[in-house]
């Protein structure tokens, strides 16, 4: 019994010594943390966008403090971190186009005109990515102060898009009233 009780405290200990596994989903990999204009943010749910019966890609949001509330989500200040890993070949435009109609979905027409030059701005950025490969991480991250900060594998693409607001909406293609997909929205707010 005593050797039991030994080997039960040294696992626990050995448990509580080890750094925090990541998530994977679909062979995509998601960290349980996340830098931002230095700033450490915590992984809040990841999952998966299915079209059809289509995997397209996984999706893992980062934020300073974890939340199962969108509204929460959205209104957070600081930095945050979208991470997108492509389960399929698309191409630039594709992603694009599906990210507009989305944004569309989740967003009157008076917010439309608002944020048409940034939202033409992001068309314009996504189409240059031209092919885009299954495999491919696809970074789209809140620099407060500075905006939309897209990286692909690693390397930033364009320029900033300003405004931390139109980040937050574009969270909404996710986490709005009419996401993308209800089950990845879910996911997202750290649902199963």
């Amino acid at each position: 019994m005593k050797s039991f009780a030994r080997a039960l405290i040294l696992s626990t200990a050995l448990a509580a010594a080890l750094p925090a596994m990541a998530l994977e989903i679909k062979g995509a990999k998601f960290g349980d943390t996340y830098q931002v204009a230095n700033q450490s943010l915590q992984l809040n749910g990841a999952g998966v966008r299915v079209k059809m019966v289509f995997d397209v890609y996984a999706a893992g949001l980062y934020v300073t403090k974890k939340d199962s509330n969108a509204a929460g989500i959205i209104s957070q200040s600081g930095a945050k971190g979208m991470q997108i890993v492509l389960l399929r070949n698309l191409t630039g435009e594709e992603f694009a186009e599906a990210m507009i109609a989305g944004f569309e979905k989740n967003h009157s027409d008076a917010e439309m005109a608002k944020f048409k030059p940034r939202v033409d701005e992001l068309l314009s950025l996504m189409k240059s990515f031209g092919s885009v490969k299954k495999g491919t991480t696809i970074h789209m991250n809140l620099v407060p102060g500075s905006g939309l900060r897209v990286l692909v594998d690693g390397t930033q693409k364009g320029r900033d898009i300003a405004g931390d607001d139109f980040y937050n909406a574009l969270l909404k293609i996710w986490l709005g009233n009419s996401p993308v997909d209800s089950d990845l929205k879910k996911a997202l707010l750290g649902g199963k």
